[in-house]
């Protein structure tokens, strides 16, 4: 028999290295058709950003969910399918998404919020927030006369909690004796909030008070300094806040200066 020359030697690891390199790059050859190991990667990216990080346990499951998608994938080719113009719409439309997503995430690495805009924000809630919150409830009824008449009554002993279950047209307070729970005065109607901070403790309202939705009778049952998160424990949601906010005005001006006939 004869012996293998150096040279043939030499192309057979040239061959052999050859093809380690082939499988260290793809996943699998499927029916002669390499599959990339790129598209693990891309598959183990969309359940991180779904909210499933992918283990190295979970690798074997993505080769074959990859490798299996190669076989239906060359099945439908055969068929024909991507000729089809159902096909080529739906298509369209994914090229689209994707396109559309990444430009909005170019905008958004491109356009950071900065620590210092979470600050200016969280300063500007400080303002609007702060001093102090009251903890009252109220009585809302169609008429002035009603409101009179409660006022008459609550002055003869009854009870601010009862009156507020029976006759309160107010849906989400009435049925708890018309609570409102600690709130900040920003967060009333001007007319009710005005006549809120000029009572002390325990005081009712001497007068009915008038907005848009009837007459209140108001009584404040505690006042304390707001009690406000600190801006690390909101610094999340005023970020996400200040990226939509942005991402929404990029969205509009490009709209605008868009020409459309």
């Amino acid at each position: 028999m004869k012996q293998p020359t150096l040279k043939t030697l030499a192309a057979a690891l040239v061959l052999s290295a050859a093809s380690v390199g082939a499988f260290a790059q793809n996943v699998a050859i499927v029916n002669g058709k390499a599959v990339p190991k790129a598209r693990m990667e891309v598959l183990a990216q969309q359940l991180a950003a779904a909210g499933r990080p992918v283990t190295p346990e979970m690798e074997p499951q993505l080769r074959e969910e990859v490798i299996a998608r190669e076989v239906f994938m060359q099945e439908a080719q055969k068929q024909s399918l991507d000729a089809s113009d159902d096909y080529k719409s739906q298509l369209e439309l994914a090229r689209q998404a994707i396109l559309i997503r990444a430009l909005f995430d170019n905008y958004r690495k491109t356009h950071p919020v900065t620590d210092a805009d979470v600050q200016a924000e969280y300063d500007k809630f400080v303002a609007a927030n702060g001093g102090k919150e009251y903890k009252a409830r109220h009585i809302l009824v169609e008429t002035e006369d009603e409101a009179k008449k409660i006022i008459a009554d609550l002055k003869k002993g009854a009870k601010f909690e009862d009156i507020a279950k029976k006759q309160s047209k107010d849906p989400g307070s009435g049925a708890n004796g018309g609570d409102l729970d600690w709130a900040n005065p920003a967060s009333f109607v001007p007319e009710f909030s005005e006549a809120m901070i000029k009572l002390g403790k325990g005081e009712t309202t001497p007068a009915p008070i008038k907005s848009q939705f009837g007459y209140h009778i108001i009584r404040v049952d505690d006042i304390r300094q707001a009690e406000l998160p600190k801006i690390d424990e909101v610094k999340p949601q005023i970020t996400q806040q200040l990226q939509q906010q942005r991402l929404q005005k990029y969205q509009e001006e490009l709209r605008a200066k868009a020409k459309i006939e």
